[in-house]
């Protein structure tokens, strides 16, 4: 386990850019300027401000265009998410975690220390955590990490090679009127606002297998198989074939305005369910299935 006054995340790196400022406090103030210079001054006397060796900057340390400054990020008034991950399996080279609802994959936004990556590398004490893929933070279910600098990029070609099987599941409205399974192809493009997609006119970029697994009194579990990952590829897809996932909060339209607080009695009812590949070390299949349920 880290200590607990110890930053559970790596820090983040800049090379400080050409300007005339007297010191780096002034460069950092410049280059980051919702940050406060009250809070890179509180930063840096607890040591979250360092060198390309790792000693503390502080307030008086002067500005040298080129210099390598790590700090570590943080976050006022973090909202914690209450619900906890589960580690599915660890080994020398992999961990997969089962993700809850609401939880971020990496630090972003609001979150930092509140997200898979960081509760993770508490628990294990293993720095070297790194996720492989993600999955968004309305989504739960299985997330797999390398857990050995040696051997990640192994693992990280599986996906940039399309070598690994994802499958998800989804409650949505009924749809009667289908042949299953569909195959829905289309293209992707930004959409508004800014974190939404959209299908557009063109050549598809994406593709996901949707099939039925239960019909249930009023919605229906879907299957869902991605062959490509695109930013909420299952999100659009099933929205525009007219059956949007219980409780999505983007789709087809935004119900919910931007920072407005969570409501967990409404998770999006889509499920990370299952892993599969061939372990790029040794040739065995190797599968995993999330613990949790919609």
């Amino acid at each position: 386990m880290l200590p607990s006054d110890q930053p559970t995340l790596r820090p983040s790196t800049l090379h400080l850019p050409a300007g005339d400022w007297a010191s780096v406090l002034d460069c950092l103030c410049a280059h980051f300027p919702a940050i406060s210079r009250d809070v890179w001054l509180q930063r840096m006397a607890r040591g979250r401000v360092l060198d390309a060796q790792g000693e503390p900057i502080g307030a008086d340390h002067p500005y040298r265009v080129g210099l390598r400054v790590h700090y570590f990020r943080e976050v006022a008034a973090e909202p914690q998410i209450p619900f906890e991950e589960a580690i599915v399996h660890v080994d020398e080279h992999l961990l997969v975690a089962d993700k809850p609802h609401f939880l971020s994959v990496m630090p972003a936004g609001a979150y930092v220390e509140q997200t898979l990556l960081a509760r993770l590398v508490k628990r294990t004490g293993n720095a070297d955590l790194v996720p492989l893929h993600r999955i968004d933070r309305h989504t739960a279910g299985l997330v797999l990490f390398s857990t050995n600098p040696q051997t990640r990029g192994r693992y990280q070609a599986m996906f940039r090679e399309r070598a690994i099987g994802k499958r998800y599941e989804a409650l949505a409205a009924p749809l009667p009127h289908l042949q299953f399974p569909v195959v829905r192809e289309t293209r992707f493009e930004a959409g508004e606002p800014f974190f939404r997609m959209r299908e557009a006119p063109g050549v598809a970029n994406t593709c996901t297998r949707i099939e039925v697994i239960e019909k249930r009194a009023e919605h229906w579990l879907y299957g869902l198989e991605p062959v490509t990952g695109k930013k909420h590829q299952l999100r659009v897809h099933m929205a525009a074939l007219g059956a949007a996932i219980l409780n999505d909060p983007f789709y087809p339209e935004v119900s919910c305005a931007e920072g407005e607080p969570d409501d967990y009695s409404k998770a999006l009812k889509l499920l990370a369910r299952g892993l599969q590949f061939s372990d790029p070390l040794t040739g065995e299949p190797r599968s995993f299935e999330s613990r949790l349920s919609l």
